[in-house]
């Protein structure tokens, strides 16, 4: 190995070392107002670290906004809320541009008014309560980090993430995601009820005169330079092959197929589930001090991948099989070349 190659590594594994304390300082800063969901969280900072973008699914009360907003805060970003509502429209999540009269000259000129995605992380709160017009205002932002009012393109500022809510309870009122829009989150995180334990501490947290305080641990600069280290981390070809495996045998128009997948799944993932699971498990092997993705690394980041990009049949509801028991499913059968490679 020449020297330059052993400096490279050397400053690789730094850069590692580095993104490892920072995930847990920004841990320990959440854990002082969150109660539990270290799983949520730790899939969250993936995302962050992957550059992706998270869809929340929980019940209300689950601290879903509460944990977003602290995460916000120990990261030093810029953080935005919208409500999703019937009733509102494009311009009011990316701004228009609006008339104003210049004082000196007396001209009235058009001047853009930025909207509140303008931000570094923007909480889309209950984001199936709005048009699909509405919900396609986002897509730009999502995919180019950029927003187009008026013929004119506005970069956002950097890192910027989406992360959005929806409650999966009250239906009443609700427009589904567009598998467009759906397919632009990273992950679809399950937010569950806690622990009885967990549960009693929050108990005793809210309802007494305690309170924290959240540090912001990390810079926006920062977090992008995680992001570019989470790049560095090399896949294993037997591993690329094994998302290879898994993502192409959930879809039921593959010659491959098998006669159960054509049955109970409707719409398989597309490539870009692949592209994001290699980018999540890196960020996943780098957070636990590892510099190599490991098959563990994709089947424990399978469901929150590939759950909101698979479309069962009916034959599937009907007989009561959810999404993730499909996922579950594809994992263990993953095709016995990719097995072996292991």
């Amino acid at each position: 190995m020449t020297d330059g190659n052993v400096s490279a590594s050397a400053d690789h594994q730094a850069q590692a070392a580095r993104l490892v304390e920072a995930c847990r300082k920004i841990r320990e800063q959440v854990s002082k107002i969150v109660v539990g969901q270290d799983e949520v969280v730790e899939q969250l900072l993936i995302a962050i670290l992957a550059r992706g973008h998270c869809l929340l699914e929980g019940v209300p009360g689950l601290a879903k906004t509460l944990m977003v907003r602290s995460l916000a805060e120990t990261m030093n970003l810029s953080f935005q809320r919208i409500q999703f509502t019937p009733d509102l429209m494009p311009a009011d999540i990316t701004g228009t541009d609006i008339i104003q009269e210049n004082r000196q000259t007396g001209h009235r000129d058009l001047v853009f008014e930025k909207g509140p995605i303008f931000t570094q992380m923007l909480l889309a709160d209950e984001i199936n309560r709005t048009p699909p017009k509405t919900q396609a205002a986002l897509l730009e932002a999502m995919q180019e980090h950029e927003v187009t009012v008026g013929g004119t393109t506005y970069r956002l500022e950097e890192p910027f993430f989406v992360l959005a809510t929806q409650n999966p309870i009250e239906q009443e009122g609700t427009y589904p995601l567009p598998e467009a829009q759906r397919d632009r989150f990273l992950f679809n995180v399950v937010v569950n009820y806690p622990s009885r334990d967990h549960e009693s501490e929050i108990i005793d947290r809210t309802t007494s005169t305690l309170s924290a305080k959240i540090e912001s641990v990390v810079s926006g600069q920062e977090i992008i330079e995680c992001q570019q280290t989470v790049r560095l981390v090399p896949l294993p070809e037997h591993v690329k092959m094994f998302v290879l495996d898994l993502v192409r045998s959930a879809r039921p128009k593959d010659p491959d197929a098998a006669m159960w997948v054509r049955e109970m799944i409707d719409w398989g993932p597309g490539p870009r589930a692949c592209q994001q699971i290699v980018l999540a498990a890196k960020a996943r092997a780098i957070m636990q001090g590892r510099h190599h993705v490991t098959r563990d690394d994709i089947i424990a980041l399978a469901h929150p991948v590939l759950r909101h990009r698979i479309v069962p049949t009916f034959n599937a509801e009907a007989e009561g099989v959810s999404v993730d028991d499909l996922i579950t499913r594809l994992i263990k059968e993953v095709p016995s070349t990719s097995k072996q490679l292991l």
